[in-house]
């Protein structure tokens, strides 16, 4: 039954349905930098980028990040404005198939007039459309006026397209360029804004303190699981069993990984710790429906999650507070109470779709 503890192992599917990967939609004319950019931003070598991209339409292709257990899909049409191409198929099907659609333009380029006809179709056909402006070449165009000047062309070309402001960020893709000052931090950050999923997984994390370091090497694993639990949410009865199984299997795994089995008396502790009397309610019952319910102190349950968005969010913030609590209790020392609350509300809020 699921409203009593299970010792055996929780199962979990080993990779995403295809249907669960986020997809993010590569927009522009040939030589924008669309591959350039997801080598930037995946880290990965142009060979790697440029094998992986597969078909998938007769003239659009895919890339799938990480290659081996996908957590993430660029989506990359074929070059707008090609002799001879007509992109109203393409458009049709990756539309169907996107969450957020990047618009890479260069800015020594003024000629984007297709870029923002195809963008006006996309904007028509999705009146939710997720679109995040790109601008590339930058260190093309020599002088800063003249940069500016084309920036702001881009800028309200498309935004006219969409009928509205647009995020902007503007990234240096040559290899020499110093990350820091590339432009993908800025990038990134859009995109944990428009689509959480792909943003963190693509964030630059910058840790320094032990605990973080170590999370860096579970974190994948928990967007797994996370990506998993927003997938199964097809409805709320399905979600009120697959969700919480997927947590505990998620659990099981990161107690592995820290050297702490993840059994009853840890189970008591964790949340006994994440707050005044959930250790009491879930005292009453170690069932795995009492472990979404523990989660009403700091946000959403999953118990009470409407969309799949919400199970993603209240599982990767579970991942990331049970992680920071495995370290600890791996290292002997007491867990700080309100830094586990606050590791929990920060992970909840970065992972959670603010515009669901």
């Amino acid at each position: 039954m699921i409203g009593r503890w299970k010792d055996k192992e929780a199962d979990a599917p080993e990779t995403l349905p295809p249907e669960a990967v986020p997809v993010v939609w590569l927009l522009g004319k040939t030589g924008a930098g669309k591959s350039s950019l997801v080598r930037a931003l995946t880290g990965q070598t142009d060979a790697d980028v440029g094998d992986g991209f597969k078909p998938c339409t007769r003239t659009a292709q895919s890339y799938d990040f990480p290659p081996d257990a996908p957590l993430l899909r660029f989506l990359d049409t074929r070059g707008l404005g090609e002799a001879g191409y007509d992109p109203s198929e393409d458009l049709a099907v990756c539309l169907g198939r996107s969450h957020v659609v990047l618009v890479v333009c260069r800015l020594d380029d003024p000629v984007q007039g297709v870029v923002a006809d195809a963008l006006a179709f996309i904007a028509k056909k999705d009146r939710g459309l997720r679109a995040i402006l790109v601008l590339t070449g930058g260190d093309l165009v020599p002088l800063p006026e003249d940069r500016r000047r084309a920036a702001r062309r881009v800028q309200d070309t498309m935004g006219a397209a969409v009928k509205g402001d647009l995020p902007v960020a503007e990234v240096v893709l040559a290899p020499a360029a110093d990350p820091d000052e590339a432009g993908l931090d800025k990038l990134r950050a859009h995109l944990l804004d428009a689509l959480p999923a792909a943003g963190l997984l693509l964030e630059r994390q910058k840790v320094s303190d032990q605990e973080g370091k170590a999370f860096q090497d579970a974190r994948r694993r928990v967007l797994f699981y996370a990506g998993a639990a927003a997938s199964s949410d097809i409805a709320p009865l399905i979600g009120a069993v697959s969700v919480p199984t997927l947590q505990l299997a998620m659990l099981r795994e990161l107690g592995k990984r820290y050297g702490v089995a993840w059994d009853r008396a840890t189970t008591a502790a964790f949340l006994g710790a994440m707050g005044a009397g959930v250790g009491a309610r879930f005292a009453a019952s170690f069932g795995v429906r009492q472990l979404a319910k523990f989660i009403p102190v700091y946000g959403q349950t999953v118990g009470a999650a409407a969309s799949g968005s919400i199970s993603f969010a209240t599982t990767y913030a579970l991942g990331r507070a049970a992680a920071y609590y495995l370290y600890w209790k791996s290292k002997g020392r007491g867990v700080d109470e309100q830094g586990l609350r606050d590791i929990y509300a920060r992970a909840f809020r970065v992972s959670s779709d603010a515009t669901d």
